[in-house]
Order: structure tokens, then C-alpha cells, then sequence
């Protein structure tokens, strides 16, 4: 009897595993295909054997310009600022165990945001150091919501409020900023307020690249310790998990990747938010949903921005597109959990 439950139990979790692999190889194509769509398309399309040739080395008349300077680096910084705030809310919404916990509504973007455009607004300053700016005050916002909402006693459901009145808060000092801030990089500081790839260089991407490529595979290996925390405090320290350390790892994982894409491309909405829950939705439980998320963040992020240059007569930058489509699912999230008793 016994030989013929753990028979059943491995059965289930192989049929969960091969799930899991399979919508992840899955998601992995769509994300090839997309990238190659953002090198293949734009004013001119180019044949992909020629895309190849020029991603190669080889210098050919019109298409080196147009692939090396302003397509690839375009895909990259989708690419990377996706996967980035795909695993950045997917982890938060996650430990927190509640969907509304995302970087989005926490406030934590809207603070690297205003603290990046303080620095592109007022001091007009390099872009190094309004990458800096931006992971500061991603930290800082994550840290002044930490101990506002750690009273005597801690709710999920009392961070999150405090956090979306931090946000609101910051988006006053954005709209101040952008009142007294320099006329001749208004247009520019709009732009990057709106989420966008448009204007993305190889040579600002280095940042974002280097701590994705640091934090992503981490994040992904701790993954299964990330299903443990959302048992709950008491379960994951019975199982053996040493929850202050991991936790600590997760969240200074996850703000710097979401900060350092936030300042690369500016806030892309509802990124964060989406990735999570539709990775939850697909692969189910029983295996870590990191990695899923961070490729639907890819796929979210790539598709929209093709949408946003060639869906329209008019080129809309890809945070709008998001915009269109979290807007409504985190109303009706707003309104479930209200009529649940959650908020």
C-alpha cells in the first residue's frame, strides 16, 4: 500500500516536471522568435540571412546601421528589462503571498523613477549615475515600507496599503519634478517616464546586463526555497530554512534587478505585476515559477513593443501597451480581494 502511494506521488510529480520543462522550452521559443522579429522588422525588413551576417561581424551597407545601432541593442534591453521584472515581482508577489505585493503597486518603481529623473531633471547627470540613483531609491523605498508597515503587529494587507501610499507620494515628487524641471529635457524625461526601448544604446545596457546575469541564475536556483517562504513563516523554519538569509537574498536580488531595468528603460507597467500570475496559471504548482516568469516578463515586454511600433499608425512606446493591458486585470484583482475581505 504504502510502495503504491510513493509510486503515485513520483508518477504526479514527474507528469508536474515534464509540465513545467515543456512550457518552459515553449515560452523560451516565443521569446527567440520574438527577438529575431525586433532585428528582422522595422522601416526596412531585412532578409535573416543578412541579419545574421551583420551579427556575425560582416559590415553590410544599410543593414549594419540599422541592426548593430538600433534594433539589437533595442531587443537586448527588452530582453534583459523583462526577465528582470518578470522574477522581480513574481518574487515578491510570492513571498509576500498576495498578488497586489508587485514592485508596481509597492511603490518601489515609482521611487526609482522619481529618484531617475531627479537626477536626469535637476542635475543633469550621466547615466551612470542615474543608474546609481535608481537602485538607491529602489532600496531605500523597499527599506522605508519595511519598517513603516513592521508595527507591533505586521500585515501583509497593511504593507501593501502603505506601500501604494508611498507610491502615490512619490508620483506627487514625479509630477513636481516635472514642473520645475529643465524645458529641454521634458520630451525626454517623458518618454523614459512612459516605459520605452526607443534610444536604447549597447553602452548603457552593460549595468542592467551585468546584474541580470548575476542575480537571474541565483534567483532561479533558490527558487524552490521561495515556494517554502510562502508556507508561512513557522512552516519554512520547521523545514529547516534559515528564512531571514534567503529572504534578505530575494529581496536585495529582486529590487536591484527591478531598479537597475527601471533606470535602463523607465518604468514598464505592469510587467511585474502580469508575469507571476500568468506563470502561476500555466505551470500550476509543485516546481518553482521564477524562471517562468521571468520569460513571460520577455515575452510581455518584446511583443508589446512590436505591437507599440507597427500595430498603429502612430508608434506608442511599450510601457502603454502593458499599460492597456494590466490596467483592467488589476482592477478586478482590487475588487475580488475587496469583496474576499482582503483589503
Amino acid at each position: 500500500m504504502i510502495n503504491s502511494s510513493t509510486t503515485i506521488i513520483k508518477q504526479g510529480r514527474k507528469r508536474r516536471f515534464r509540465k513545467w520543462l515543456i512550457i518552459n522550452i515553449l515560452l523560451a521559443a516565443l521569446a527567440v522568435g520574438l527577438c529575431m522579429a525586433m532585428l528582422l522588422l522595422g522601416n526596412t525588413i531585412y532578409p535573416i540571412t543578412e541579419v545574421f551576417q551583420v551579427l556575425m561581424g560582416e559590415r553590410i551597407p544599410g543593414a549594419y546601421f540599422a541592426v548593430n545601432t538600433i534594433r539589437l541593442p533595442r531587443m537586448i534591453a527588452g530582453l534583459f528589462a523583462g526577465l528582470a521584472f518578470g522574477m522581480g515581482g513574481h518574487i515578491f508577489q510570492t513571498m509576500l503571498r498576495n498578488p497586489l505585493a508587485n514592485p508596481d503597486v509597492l511603490g518601489i518603481t515609482t521611487g526609482s523613477s522619481a529618484a531617475a529623473l531627479f537626477s536626469i531633471l535637476i542635475l543633469q547627470t550621466s547615466n551612470t549615475v542615474v543608474s546609481l540613483a535608481s537602485v538607491i531609491a529602489g532600496l531605500v523605498t523597499v527599506l522605508l515600507i519595511y519598517l513603516l508597515s513592521s508595527g507591533s503587529h505586521f500585515s501583509i494587507g497593511r504593507l501593501i496599503l502603505i506601500g501604494i501610499g508611498i507610491q502615490a507620494a512619490l508620483s506627487a515628487v514625479i509630477s513636481y519634478l516635472l514642473m520645475v524641471g529643465s524645458q529641454q529635457d521634458l520630451s525626454a524625461a517623458l518618454r523614459w517616464l512612459s516605459g520605452s526601448l526607443n534610444g536604447a544604446k549597447m553602452e548603457t545596457l552593460y549595468p542592467l546586463i551585468c546584474t541580470v546575469v548575476i542575480f537571474a541564475p541565483l534567483l532561479i536556483v533558490l527558487g524552490k526555497h521561495l515556494d517554502i517562504l510562502e508556507l508561512g513563516e513557522e512552516s519554512a523554519l520547521s523545514l529547516g530554512l534559515s528564512t531571514n538569509k534567503i529572504r534578505l537574498l530575494f529581496i536585495v536580488g529582486a529590487v536591484l534587478m527591478i531598479a537597475f531595468a527601471t533606470a535602463t528603460t523607465g518604468p514598464i507597467a505592469f510587467v511585474a505585476f502580469l508575469s507571476g500570475p500568468i506563470a502561476k496559471r500555466l505551470v500550476g504548482t509543485g516546481f518553482s515559477n521564477v524562471l517562468p516568469a521571468g520569460l513571460i516578463g520577455i515575452n510581455l515586454v518584446l511583443g508589446a513593443d512590436l505591437i507599440g511600433q507597427f500595430a498603429f499608425e502612430v508608434r506608442y512606446p511599450v510601457g502603454i501597451i502593458t499599460g492597456l493591458v494590466g490596467a483592467p486585470y488589476l482592477l478586478y484583482l482590487l475588487i475580488r480581494m475587496n469583496r474576499k475581505g482582503y483589503l
